[in-house]
């Protein structure tokens, strides 16, 4: 029996909490492993849509576990926002429910503060974060000054962190005019919510390495996209952690042979959100056609997307980065209509052909696609459940995309609705 990581192969935005919703249905426990609550995930369930940024998308999911564990950056507002928002929608959240590592670091105001700071220092040149201080806490997590969700159990801990963080972080904001952090006002800030957070706090390791003895199912749930990667993405126009599924285990406390299977989502098409290079992006009538029929804005930000067309070359890149076994195809009916399709299957770079995608910034923004048009289908595929109810020219497509990418398709989505999926290949299956 495998263990599942489920990781996005582009730039976020895929269409992993659908899947993640999907599969749990099959798991036991569902696990986030980094990033916070930057990351939005859309659930629609009977009608009723569910908007995660934090919380595991297992959550939903009666009678399953969800973990956060020691990868992933909490704000702890945030969280318990996000909890009350979806208790009133009537789904329950309590410590049988939902686990937190206790060695997992805290997003502070005084991160978004500086994350919007910055941004706005840099004009022309933002990366485009989300203004949620993701960065910052994971610049604080790598310099030894971060506070961790343990801490809020040990109040003189917790007052001593804070003063060593505000002795880096006040200095900061000297350098930018901007006012100092008051040390008390914080501690007593933390303090005011440290009664709820406490009962969810555990040894996030722990308890999945019982489980894993146990034999339960585990669903390793990432966010972001390995193009976002912090060593594997468009650079510096990427996230502050590492997206692929080797963190899967080190941001859980697992070892490598935890994770049996490794899914990656793919979108039918790309988006993207914020800055940076994006070589099949369409910006005319194309792009804006898929990002009206995809509804394509930000969960989180609300920022409509960048739209463009399937890009083989780097998805088949995140994909031997990643170690992924499989993909899930996401969206596919957002094609329903078009007349022709493209599909990138190469670049060019100063004229000379080149089958991989650049790591150097200049080069990412130089680089030509390569087109190889198909025929598109004017049936509809949404809400399609078996493959015989899909267009030969969408089997087609499906089929091209896995010769360019040299993986199966282990998954089809065609609508946002969780049942809406086609299953070609259990990811669970030994």
């Amino acid at each position: 029996m495998a263990n599942v990581a489920v990781v996005g192969s582009q730039w976020g935005d895929e269409g992993k909490g659908k899947i993640v919703d999907w599969l749990s249905e099959r798991a036991d426990v569902v696990v986030r492993f980094q990033g916070g609550h930057n990351a939005g995930h859309t659930l629609v369930i009977d009608g009723v849509t569910y908007k995660l940024s934090l919380l595991p998308s297992g959550i939903v999911r009666p009678g399953k576990l969800s973990l956060l564990g020691n990868g992933v950056v909490i704000d702890p507002w945030a969280l318990l926002e996000e909890i009350d928002t979806v208790t009133a929608q009537g789904v329950a959240v309590d410590p049988d429910r939902l686990r937190i590592a206790e060695n997992a670091a805290l997003i502070l105001p005084l991160h978004r503060e500086l994350d919007n700071l910055r941004e706005a220092a840099s004009g022309s040149g933002r990366i485009g974060t989300t203004g949620r201080g993701i960065g910052p806490a994971y610049e604080d997590k790598v310099g030894r000054r971060a506070i961790r969700a343990g801490d809020l159990a040990h109040p003189h801990v917790l007052r001593s962190r804070i003063g060593r963080a505000l002795l880096h972080h006040n200095a900061l904001r000297a350098g930018m005019a901007a006012s100092p952090v008051d040390g008390d006002a914080l501690f007593d800030s933390l303090m005011a919510i440290a009664p709820r957070i406490a009962p969810f706090l555990e040894r996030v390791w722990e308890r999945l390495d019982r489980l894993r003895r146990d034999g339960k199912r585990i669903l390793y749930e990432g966010a972001q996209g390995a193009m976002l990667d912090v060593d594997h993405g468009t650079y510096p126009f990427v996230t502050s952690s590492n997206t692929v599924a080797g963190q899967a285990a080190i941001g859980s406390g697992q070892g490598p042979g935890a994770i049996g299977y490794v899914l990656g989502i793919t979108k039918a098409y790309t988006t993207r959100v914020g800055s940076g290079p994006f070589p099949t992006e369409q910006d005319n009538e194309t792009g804006a056609r898929l990002g009206e029929r995809g509804h394509e804005f930000g969960t989180v930000t609300g920022r409509p997307r960048r739209c463009g067309w399937f890009d083989a070359v780097m998805v088949r890149q995140a994909i031997k980065v990643g170690g992924i076994d499989g993909i899930a195809l996401t969206k596919l009916d957002v094609l329903d209509g078009f007349e022709t399709l493209k599909i990138c299957t190469g670049y060019r770079l100063g004229g000379d052909p080149i089958h991989h995608f650049p790591s150097s910034e200049n080069e990412q923004a130089a680089v030509e696609p390569v087109w190889e048009e198909i025929e598109g289908w004017s049936d509809s595929t949404r809400g399609a459940r078996s493959w015989a109810e899909l267009p030969a020219t969408t089997v087609k497509y499906v089929r091209r995309i896995e010769e360019l990418i040299e993986t199966p398709v282990a998954l089809l989505s065609t609508s946002p609705e969780r049942d809406d999926t086609i299953l070609v290949r259990d990811p669970y299956a030994d």
